[in-house]
């Protein structure tokens, strides 16, 4: 899969969620986020258990609070989308602080933030202690298209290299003394943006080449062979089952 490449969201360390082999924690992220997914809106207090198992493993993990909240910002589009639609949604209305909202809309606002939220902070989570590399990795052990994984590598690996081109640009403009600061400096941004698709265009072409060259024949060879014993499958399944308990007994409840 070649080199490793470090991001942001990744936070070096070594804890029990750090030394699990990466497709034990992507299936155990997916099946997570399936579980929360599934579970009524109703059940207020299985959502508020879902984020406490969170908390748990962001512990475990050594994943500081501020760490793990910083990168839920993500989500503020969907939580703005969100506010809006006790407003506009139709059906019985309630009144809340001389405002008129739709019980309907409370619902799904509900709904959008808790599941979303809790979504996201499985997925910073994941990222947090899991290198692209290895996530890519697990995502080849878990069967998925190896196409699509061979996709999802040239295209980290490559965003790099563009935004290292990018900001190479940037310093030789400002070199020059140029600085955009209105609409008339649009027509040398459009030019630095097409420069740089040509640019890119024609290293894709020769890493494409230096590649065959090599023996490329359209799979990339696995350095690394990441298996899990019963063991780590175990641990890392924790996290899902317990939700999916918490999941169960919600709609006992409710039914």
């Amino acid at each position: 899969m070649g080199a490793g490449h470090a991001h942001k969201l990744y936070r070096p360390g070594h804890s029990p969620v750090h030394d699990l082999p990466p497709h034990c924690k992507l299936a155990a992220t997916c099946g997570f986020v399936v579980v929360v997914v599934s579970t009524p809106r109703e059940a207020v207090w299985a959502f508020g258990l879902y984020a406490v198992l969170i908390a748990a493993a962001a512990a475990v993990a050594r994943i500081p609070a501020g760490f793990l909240l910083r990168r839920l910002l993500i989500e503020v589009p969907f939580v703005a989308f969100a506010v809006l639609m006790p407003f506009v949604a139709q059906g019985e209305r309630v009144e809340f602080l001389g405002m008129s909202l739709s019980v309907s809309g409370l619902w799904g606002a509900w709904n959008v933030l808790a599941k979303g939220t809790l979504g996201v902070a499985a997925s910073v989570l994941l990222a947090s202690t899991t290198e692209l590399r290895a996530l890519l990795l697990g995502l080849q052990r878990l069967k998925l298209p190896p196409l699509l994984v061979q996709i999802a590598s040239f295209m980290i690996r490559y965003g790099d290299v563009i935004t290292d081109e990018l900001r190479r640009m940037s310093i030789a403009r400002r070199s020059r003394g140029f600085e955009a600061r209105g609409i008339r400096h649009w027509g040398v941004l459009a030019k630095t943006a097409g420069a740089l698709f040509i640019r890119s265009y024609e290293r894709g072409e020769r890493v494409y080449l230096a590649m065959v060259s090599r023996g490329y024949a359209g799979s990339m060879p696995v350095i690394d062979e990441v298996t899990a014993t019963p063991t780590e499958w175990a641990r890392a399944s924790a996290l899902p089952l317990t939700a999916l308990a918490v999941m169960l007994t919600a709609v006992c409840l409710m039914g």
